[in-house]
């Protein structure tokens, strides 16, 4: 099974931006977040109903994985 490491570290290090030099790197996190949440919800897509059993999901639970990743 592959798995992917979708963590990336803020600009600074800060975990909130502190200055406002930190929008870039909060709004590039932001779309980073949504291109996760995308590619996880076309990677689940593919899966057939039996894959999906396999690691305890259905359909319906597609985008509330992915919606979990869209938190920023």
């Amino acid at each position: 099974m592959a798995s992917f490491d979708t963590t990336r570290p803020m600009a600074d290090g800060h975990l909130f931006g502190v200055r406002p030099s930190n929008l870039f790197a909060r709004a590039f996190g932001a779309i980073a977040a949504w291109n996760d949440a995308r590619v996880t919800r076309n990677a689940l897509s593919k899966l057939s109903d039996h894959e999906l059993d396999d690691l305890g999901l259905n359909r319906g639970d597609i985008d509330a994985m992915a919606s979990k990743l869209r938190r920023f």
